[in-house]
């Protein structure tokens, strides 16, 4: 069979099938369906040739392990779905439930094959099936590989991992010429749904490449790093040795308390070396999720970024959050969390476009899940998003702090302001009343000691022993079972 590769590469952009080659490891890939053509009349499609009807379907290798793959083409009526183009997709994810191995997706469509009509509709709708039940037992990529629009968005959009890359992706439900029509709304398609748009203002992309090749070598990365289906056992393979930071650990730390730093300093240090892949990094920015290995151990991390924001959890950090914790859970991936958060985000445009309804999610996401859950205050704990980050109150099985750990209400100065509003108002000097009771406040409070008293906080350590201590819980932890038992078919969450 030949392909028309030339069409593609004028583009930019490399074809279904050296797609598929580049991904997977060489001489495994074997195609299925490769005889499919369409199946409808009329419109003129009676005339078109297309040779496995637009879509290159089948199953190989990648690092050694069985994955499905499926590969739209756009040099065969524009990559359109029609009916068996949407078959072909939905029998290769069910083959893969049913194999319990990796689904990847290159999409690289025009969208509906309008000549189908309500048969291209059907097509969709299987597919959007099989992905669903294949959520959280299988995990599913989609690489955003060209124009990817209408109905078609809606797939990537319920696989747990979206990749997109710069001047070849694009996304969105109707396309520029649409929008005009209806809004009068001028944009290009870039501006509309290129990769910029999906990792940085949508969160819809995790991750956004520079070319093709990068984007397939972190695919490979990735799989590398999850369980290639629920109950896969790979996650608990681990390594006794090299447990000793070669960092020290409060050399990352400013002195001040209400200084910046960057937490990935932190995670990188506490992490195998180069083992940290961070998923959404340029979205919502105050939060830091990826996956990464301890000593061996995969392990998912969530941690604030004092860098951005001051680490406050506002909307997008919280979908960030919430999302990713359940992920985690869905794949028994245990969830190292670090934590350095003044609150959650006040203000009027926060609070109507729901924060309350969106910080639920992180509440919910962490007190539903049962891998095993380790928290380790750095700094800030305070509030609401106190609790939020993994706390005992939450399921955490161990949380520690180190001696910087501040656990409080709020912050000194915003505490003294309310609880001695009118004293220091009355006082002869009030700078120097202030200062003395945020000087009490300070020792009362902002020290991880009370909260290690009453119990919330298992021990307060010494951070250059984070490593080792969190190798050593995670290690107890390996084998956990959830001893919860209520009877119902699943809670509701907030979304």
């Amino acid at each position: 069979m030949r392909y028309n590769y030339e069409k593609q590469h004028r583009k930019g952009k490399l074809h279904a099938m050296e797609r598929i080659q580049a991904l997977l490891d060489e001489g495994t890939f074997v195609e299925i369906g490769s005889l499919a053509s369409h199946a409808r009349e009329g419109f003129g499609i009676e005339q078109a040739v297309t040779p496995y009807d637009g879509v290159i379907t089948g199953f190989g290798e990648v690092n050694g392990r069985k994955v499905g793959i499926y590969s739209q083409d756009f040099t065969i009526l524009g990559g359109s779905l029609g009916k068996q183009h949407g078959a072909k997709i939905a029998g290769i994810i069910r083959l893969c439930i049913e194999a319990r191995c990796p689904v990847i997706g290159i999409n690289d469509s025009g969208g509906a094959r309008i000549q189908e009509g309500v048969h291209s509709l059907a097509g969709y709708g299987d597919i959007f099936y099989y992905n669903t039940l294949a959520s959280g037992y299988i995990p599913q990529i989609s690489i955003i590989a060209g124009p990817c629009a209408g109905g078609a968005v809606y797939s990537p959009g319920l696989t747990d991992f979206v990749y997109v890359i710069d001047g070849i992706s694009n996304m969105f439900v109707t396309g520029p010429k649409v929008v005009k029509g209806v809004t009068n709304e001028v944009v290009t398609t870039e501006q509309l749904g290129g990769a910029a748009v999906h990792s940085t203002d949508s969160g819809v992309a995790h991750f956004r490449c520079r070319d093709e090749k990068e984007t397939y070598n972190h695919v490979r990365k990735l799989l590398s790093l999850v369980p290639h289906y629920y109950g896969d056992n790979q996650a608990k393979k681990y390594d006794y040795r090299a447990l000793e930071n070669e960092q020290k650990m409060l050399d990352l730390l400013p002195e001040k308390s209400n200084r910046t730093y960057d937490m990935k300093n932190i995670i990188n240090a506490l992490l195998d070396k180069g083992s940290f892949l961070e998923i959404q990094e340029q979205f919502a920015k105050n939060a830091i999720v990826g996956l990464g290995t301890l000593s061996g151990i995969n392990v998912g991390i969530v941690a604030n970024q004092p860098y951005h924001m001051a680490g406050v959890i506002d909307i997008d950090a919280s979908d960030k959050i919430a999302r990713f914790v359940r992920y985690c859970d869905a794949f028994e991936i245990p969830l190292v969390t670090l934590t350095d958060v003044p609150g959650f985000m006040p203000g009027l445009q926060q609070e109507t476009r729901g924060i309350i309804r969106h910080g639920s999610k992180v509440l919910y996401a962490y007190s539903e899940s049962t891998v095993p859950k380790v928290n380790v205050i750095i700094r800030k704990a305070y509030g609401g998003a106190y609790i939020a980050m993994c706390s005992k109150h939450l399921g955490a099985d161990f949380v520690y702090a180190w001696p910087t750990a501040e656990i409080a209400v709020m912050g000194a100065e915003g505490a003294i302001d309310i609880l001695y509003h009118r004293e220091i108002k009355a006082a002869a000097d009030p700078e120097k009343f202030k200062e003395e009771k945020i000087k009490s406040y300070n020792e009362m409070f902002l020290n991880p000691n009370i909260a290690a008293e009453c119990g919330y906080i298992d021990e307060v350590i010494d951070p250059d022993d984070t490593r080792k201590i969190l190798f050593q819980s995670l290690a107890l932890l390996i084998h956990k079972k959830s001893t919860r038992r209520l009877q119902k078919k699943h809670g509701n969450i907030p979304l």
